[in-house]
């Protein structure tokens, strides 16, 4: 989704999703790290030319990327980041200190990281993003976390010691601005992740009910079975019709911001950027939060389904099972996104 100036193809995001929907359906651990070079885009919306130069084409070229946000005591409550920032005046550069957890593709080329800039501050105001380049060291991982699922993508413990970094945006905007923009772009890549697991645990139940004979016939015949399937593919099909629509949304507003680089927007364009900004802001939290439970509920239909089988490693629907679960949880809990989705939907 990149500009072909810094070697991108110039996707449109609703194909960009589409093809994240299908990699899932392949793999959910892989997209992971398939995904996360939607990072670049915030690289692209927020840094400065030099950094874009420099940064996009190796993103482009294949390498990967991360967001190291959370930390050991700072989950869904990034105000509480504690990892530092010391800008060190005799060679002009940002040093970062301290520790990051739960950090999706941590050994990743190049990071945006969340830190305190700001001496003496406690609240998301001190907070700056940083770009972390692997090639200039001073991170080590220090553990890999053994998971329940997804574990085709490393989930690390990360150390800093004054690792280099630089400054992504202005300072003080790194919580507030920066990472609220980069959690919607990942908010709809798990949304797409969820959607293409939800595809593959319903591919897996009506194969197996198609196959399973009792009673001298197909279970697939038996009302009870019929009627599970029936509801799986109702939920996968309206999980992936939000999913597919709320890109639109966020489509339509970022090509209009993009156009406003290039020129002053007219009246009617700029309202109708402000309206698809206000559904995208409403949309995506839904979008995440209601795919990534239908792919729970899914995943556990497709389980029972298969019934003892389910629960053998011989069967794909246990993976599928186990990798369903972190879809709720990561970048923003399902009870977040309702916080974040709730004002919109009583306001109409």
């Amino acid at each position: 989704s990149i500009p072909r100036r810094y070697n991108g193809l110039n996707f449109s995001l609703v194909p960009y999703i589409m093809a994240a929907d299908m990699v899932s359906r392949a793999d959910a651990g892989f997209v992971n790290i398939w995904g996360l070079q939607d990072c670049a885009e915030t690289i692209y919306e927020f840094a400065n030319e030099e950094q874009k130069q420099k940064y996009l084409p190796r993103v482009c070229a294949g390498e990967t990327m991360a967001m190291d946000l959370t930390e050991p005591d700072a989950g869904s409550d990034l105000q509480a980041v504690m990892l530092k920032a010391t800008y060190s005046e005799a060679d002009g550069c940002w040093y970062l200190n301290g520790v990051k957890r739960f950090i999706t593709n941590g050994d990743g080329h190049i990071a945006l990281v969340l830190a305190r800039s700001e001496e003496g501050t406690k609240d998301g105001r001190g907070l700056s993003m940083f770009i972390y380049d692997r090639n200039d060291g001073g991170v080590t991982v220090r553990r890999i976390e053994n998971k329940m699922g997804i574990k085709g993508s490393p989930t690390c413990e990360l150390v800093f010691k004054n690792a280099k970094a630089e400054l992504c945006g202005s300072r003080k905007l790194g919580l507030i601005k920066y990472v609220m923009a980069l959690m919607n772009g990942a908010r709809l890549g798990i949304a797409a992740q969820s959607v293409g697991v939800s595809e593959a645990a319903y591919r897996e139940a009506i194969a197996y009910a198609r196959d399973r004979k009792q009673f001298g016939q197909a279970i697939i015949e038996f009302p009870a079975v019929f009627e599970m399937i029936s509801l799986m593919k109702a939920k996968l099909d309206a999980s992936r019709s939000l999913l597919y629509e709320t890109t639109r949304f966020v489509d339509m507003y970022k090509a209009y911001e993009d156009i406003a680089k290039e020129r002053s927007l007219e009246p009617e364009e700029r309202s109708e950027m402000k309206a698809y900004q206000k559904l995208a802001d409403a949309f995506t939290p839904m979008a995440k939060g209601m795919s990534s439970e239908f792919c729970n509920q899914n995943a556990y239909d497709c389980v029972q389904v298969h019934g003892g089988s389910g629960f053998m490693k011989d069967y794909a629907c246990e993976r599928i099972y186990r990798d369903a679960r972190i879809t709720s949880i990561y970048e923003g809990t399902t009870q977040l996104q309702v916080v974040a989705a709730i004002r919109h939907v009583t306001t109409g």
